[in-house]
């Protein structure tokens, strides 16, 4: 099979890793909980509607605060909401060296409040060819419809493009539809991948 014309990447834990466990400890301190408790109080559809963009900064804050029990005001919630993130050094050369070679597309579950953080510290994201987030297209995976709309993006059909995901069920739905899924987990198992691929 020919190289893929596209590579789609997942955001976290690939361009960036995010510290969940880092974030309900920090949300803990401030709340009176464990990280444990957080996690529990943050299970459920808040963050599925954050994703598909029915809570906007302001919903989150509302919504987060209110399953916490404790009352931040927006200066303080969003650079704590978004404290456990950390860039993917390691990877981002990869990246930078498809620039030109294939298309490149980002497709994330994500919040407003994360993309407004994360956006500013990739700007490798201003070279992709299409920046699919969640929040803006009310799409979320595993839904085929978020993959389709990458596809039509940048004019592939599903067997030209490849699929980087940290999470395998993601992976396995890119794969149903004809996606050349991949489970990313390091920089040079990436490096690995992208010969296998032709690139």
């Amino acid at each position: 099979m020919p190289p893929p014309r596209a590579i789609i990447f997942d955001l976290g834990n690939v361009l960036v890793f995010h510290d969940n466990t880092l974030l309900f400890h920090r949300l803990g301190q401030r709340a009176g909980l464990t990280a444990p408790e957080v996690s529990q109080r943050l299970t459920g559809a808040g963050w599925t509607a954050a994703n598909r963009g029915q809570l906007d900064a302001e919903g989150i804050r509302k919504d987060v605060c209110g399953a916490l029990g404790v009352d931040l005001p927006m200066e303080e919630f969003a650079p704590l909401w978004s404290s456990h993130f950390t860039v993917h050094e390691a990877v981002l050369p990869r990246v930078e060296g498809l620039v030109g070679r294939v298309k490149l597309v980002l497709l994330s579950n994500t919040n407003p409040l994360h993309v407004a953080y994360v956006r500013p510290r990739l700007p490798v994201l201003e070279r992709f060819d299409a920046v699919l987030m969640s929040c803006e297209v009310g799409h979320v995976k595993p839904e085929p419809a978020f993959y389709q709309l990458a596809l039509e993006r940048v004019g592939c059909a599903p067997h030209e493009a490849a699929f980087f995901d940290d999470l395998p069920e993601f992976v396995e739905a890119a794969n149903v539809l004809g996606i050349r899924g991949h489970v990313f987990t390091d920089a040079p198992a990436f490096d690995a991948q992208l010969k296998a691929l032709g690139l």
